[in-house]
């Protein structure tokens, strides 16, 4: 399983920007695949996240200001980012949570983060 996100930048405060994470690879499925985020000093946190039945969930300081879908095979999720604002900088990472049918397990994989930007 391969992650590939794309996406990030420089932007000023109230502009917007587009995360993309494709899942590529065989013989697994998606449970869960949607972003976190890390501000330096700060923990990792939810950023939003979308499950394989489609129910989307957002951390409380981006609700109504960004938004996650996935594509119609659903192996890429695409998290649009509006207005955002200088506490939005943090290094963005995608996450995929997918299990193996062949194995029953199931595995939690961090992409390579992406720099988001938001300043002046």
């Amino acid at each position: 399983v391969q992650l590939q996100a794309s996406g990030g930048g420089l932007v000023q405060p109230g502009g917007s920007l587009r995360l993309s994470c494709a899942a590529s690879g065989s013989g697994f499925s998606i449970n869960r695949m949607g972003w976190y985020r890390q501000a330096p000093g700060k923990q990792r946190e939810l950023v939003a996240t979308i499950i394989s039945g489609g129910n989307t969930y957002y951390g409380d300081s981006v609700k109504g200001r960004f938004t996650i879908s996935r594509d119609n095979a659903g192996n890429t999720v695409v998290l649009q980012m509006n207005s955002l604002q200088p506490e939005d900088t943090a290094v963005y990472y995608c996450n995929l949570l997918y299990r193996i049918p062949s194995t029953s397990t199931t595995k939690n994989y961090w992409g390579q983060g992406t720099l988001v930007t938001v300043s002046s």
